[in-house]
């Protein structure tokens, strides 16, 4: 059976399931037995750069329409002149433990003017309402999104006509989808209108067509375009006022495509191209085209931790289930599967990066801008695009930190004197990188330093050189420059230490008992740095880079500070034992080389792990963790600490504490990146490859006893898949993409397996082979 032929029986099943009210026992849906009251409520569609939110009305439906390019503002360079010589006074001051007079100088000579103007934002499209003025006496009300699929769909019953509205966003075709459809011919009558918030915005009808255009920003921003063409089958059109109105249809297909002279191209243009093409299909070919291509991607990954009858209540009802204590194991699988839903929907090669919001945000002014928070936000939403086999999402961050690569150059050369490139802690699609706002949380110059963590991530799961060669190191080899011109000597202990810079966002007190932020020498800015040096070299390594230029970076790495623990056994955050301001400050900077980083590791490091431990436990006895990110940050730390009982309880606390209905994750409000740290963190309790060697189960919790998790990635190009029982792995199954040797690590037991390009072999609970092609396996 060919391809598309299998789409199309998979979709017909599906239909007849939902048609008879069915629950499979694996279900991958979320779905409520009402419309969404609230934008948080609503349910997300996107296909990388396009998306909606679907409100599910019934007599007054809402799409809330997204493109990821609506941006007020331009590209614009405002350093602060005085910068390079408040630098090296700020500097001495700090060195000498006059804080308050160093961040005095640091506010006012150092940062930017930039957040003096009224900030870019990123923006809604748009909405699209529909008006169905005869839906009244509704029942048998259900609203879903369909994970396998990437399909939502409402459906009800009105004056006993079944009516079904579904809504998908096609990378394929590069538009959205709304399809209405009813089980009686001619029911289907309604009016579509096109608006968007504020009075800029120029609406045109034709006769089958509404198109709505802005310059926005008052003129300041990108010019965007939307267009809605209506096609129905049978019935009647017409234009009324500001909206199309159809009558008596068998069923009718709205296309709606946007676009933005971001690229400089013409968004009328596109636009008109996109719908004219989309229009020459069928719906049924839309669909059918738009499933296979998501599938493509959706379908690598398999997870079972078990099942409960709480399958067969709403969504809903399920997390406010789990708030007063109840286990829900397919809640889990349905949050982990969530994430990878929302990184295909809104990351696609070509499109701009997932943001704060991915690319669902309402109003004119989202919060933070919706832009791109590079101090763990930006890189937490890519955290699961390597090993949860979504490698090629991973595309839109490189290409982004690309092109922050000519002013982070201008920056570094202007603010700080240094070559290379650098960062702080948020930009957005104008790619600006100076430090602009306050200092407690701007002064961080790591940005890309931390990102470039993903370029080489990127090449150790793929081993692609051409990437590494064009693409991965150059960012690496600038960022790698900025910090050995960035570190100074400490005159106290002779080591290189970055600074001024903060731990992002937090604070500590003076011997004065003063509340200030920067300082010389905060430990997350050197785990970052051994990091960036350490997985620099080993590309340059790869590459033949220059011996001078390897012996300068080698020279830096052997004198930047190292980690240390301070008297109460827990990391020091700073290079000396200030006291805290925030004991429970929801970010945990200074366990980096936990995880994401590879410094601290259980082979390597031991007494670090304790002190890391430590670390955590006193920030969550004092109230951390309260945020959704936060949380989701620390279930990888617990996971890394091969502590599945403690991950798994923060699991339960992400579910219960930071989860709106709808599965967006809530810092409070909605932020996207909490998702994708939650679902990093489950694949890293059920596998690990960061300490050289694939570890398998090293943090299986109690209450997952028995399930499996299929087709997840480990570096050095090994697919996986796990199976489990009474809490034991029962056998495990790897295929070698590329050929390399693997050590396989399961408890106590250990094995070394060599293998061969595109070969599979099988091994049972005692690391015994089970089945294997022509691959030789030798214990160490």
């Amino acid at each position: 059976m060919k391809h598309k032929e299998m789409i199309w029986v998979f979709l017909a099943l599906m239909l007849c399931f939902e048609t008879a009210g069915g629950q499979d026992m694996n279900d991958l849906r979320l779905w409520f037995s009402h419309p969404a009251t609230e934008w948080n409520n609503a349910l997300p569609v996107g296909n990388g750069r396009l998306g909606a939110m679907v409100f599910g009305g019934i007599e007054t439906e809402r799409l809330q329409l997204n493109e990821e390019t609506v941006w007020t503002g331009k590209e614009q360079d405002n350093p602060n002149p005085g910068s390079r010589k408040g630098l090296e006074e700020v500097r001495r001051l700090l060195f000498d433990g006059k804080y308050e007079e160093a961040e005095e100088v640091a506010q006012s000579q150092i940062m930017s003017e930039r957040a003096r103007t009224p900030r870019d934002t990123y923006q809604t499209l748009g909405d699209l309402h529909l008006f169905f003025p005869h839906h009244r006496r509704t029942s048998e009300y259900r609203r879903q999104l369909d994970l396998e699929t990437a399909l939502a769909t409402v459906m009800y019953t009105a004056d006993r006509v079944q009516y079904t509205r579904k809504v998908f966003s096609s990378a394929v075709d590069q538009v959205l989808v709304v399809r209405i459809e009813s089980d009686r011919q001619g029911a289907v009558d309604f009016a579509a209108l096109l608006s968007r918030p504020g009075k800029n915005a120029r609406l045109v009808l034709e006769d089958d067509m509404i198109t709505i255009s802005e310059h926005v920003g008052n003129g300041t921003g990108v010019k965007m375009v939307a267009r809605m063409k209506m096609i129905p089958e049978k019935g009647s059109m017409r234009i009324s006022g500001d909206s199309l109105l159809v009558e008596n249809a068998n069923a009718v297909t709205l296309l709606i495509t946007a676009a933005t002279d971001y690229r400089g191209e013409d968004p009328f243009r596109i636009t008109r191209q996109q719908l004219d093409a989309a229009s020459l299909k069928s719906y049924e070919d839309l669909l059918m085209d738009h499933v296979s291509d998501y599938q493509k991607y959706f379908s690598r990954v398999d997870l079972d931790l078990g099942e409960t009858d709480a399958i067969y209540f709403s969504t809903d009802s399920r997390i406010d289930a789990m708030k007063n204590g109840n286990i829900d194991p397919q809640l889990v699988e349905l949050y982990y599967q969530f994430g990878r839903y929302l990184l295909i929907s809104s990351s696609r090669p070509g499109c701009l990066p997932a943001n704060l919001q991915g690319i669902w945000a309402d109003g004119l002014r989202p919060p933070w801008s919706a832009d791109y928070h590079i101090n763990i936000n930006i890189q937490m939403n890519y955290w699961p695009a390597e090993i949860t086999n979504l490698s090629e999402l991973h595309e839109p961050f490189f290409t982004f930190l690309d092109d922050l690569r000519p002013d982070g150059r201008r920056t570094a050369r202007e603010v700080y004197g240094c070559r290379g490139s650098v960062a702080h802690h948020t930009t957005d699609v104008w790619h600006f990188t100076e430090p602009t706002g306050s200092i407690r949380y701007a002064l961080w110059p790591m940005g890309i330093a931390w990102s470039c963590q993903h370029l080489w991530e990127h090449y150790l799961f793929t081993e692609d050189r051409e990437f590494l060669e064009k693409t991965a190191f150059p960012i690496m080899k600038e960022a790698a420059e900025f910090s050995a011109d960035w570190l100074v000597e400490d005159p106290e202990s002779g080591y290189l230490v970055s600074g001024p810079s903060i731990s992002p966002e937090n604070k500590f007190l003076t011997p004065e008992g003063k509340t200030v932020s920067i300082d010389m020498g905060p430990t997350m800015d050197h785990m970052i740095i051994w990091d960036l040096l350490t997985s620099t070299l080993e590309a340059g390594s790869i590459l033949g880079e220059k011996k001078k230029w390897m012996n300068e970076m080698n020279d830096v790495l052997d004198h930047l500070a190292p980690v240390t623990i301070g008297s109460d056994g827990r990391l020091m955050e700073w290079r000396k034992e200030y006291p805290e301001a925030d004991s429970g400050h929801r970010h945990i900077s200074h366990l980096f080389g936990l995880h994401p980083g590879r410094q601290i590791t259980m082979q390597n490091n031991p007494e670090l792990m304790d002190a890391a431990r430590k670390t955590i436990e006193t920030r969550l006895a004092n109230g951390g963790g309260h945020t959704g990110w936060s949380r989701a940050w620390i279930i990888n730390f617990f996971a890394r600490l091969l502590d599945g009982e403690a991950a798994y309880e923060n699991v339960l606390a992400l579910l219960r504490k930071s989860t709106l209905h709808n599965l967006f994750d809530t810092h409070p409000p909605f932020q996207i990146d909490g998702n994708f740290g939650a679902t990093a963190g489950i694949t890293e309790m059920l596998m690990q490859s960061h300490a050289d060697e694939i570890h398998l189960l090293p943090a299986l919790p109690w209450d997952w006893q028995t399930g499996h998790i299929h087709g997840i990635c480990a570096r050095g190009g090994f697919e996986v898949d796990i199976d489990w029982e009474n809490g034991e792995m029962t056998q495990v199954h790897i295929l070698s993409k590329l050929g390399n040797e693997c050590q396989i690590r399961y408890g106590e037991k250990m094995i070394r397996v060599k293998t061969k390009k595109g070969e599979a072999f099988s091994l049972n609970s005692h690391l015994e082979k089970i089945q294997s092609s022509n691959t030789l396996i030798h214990k160490p």
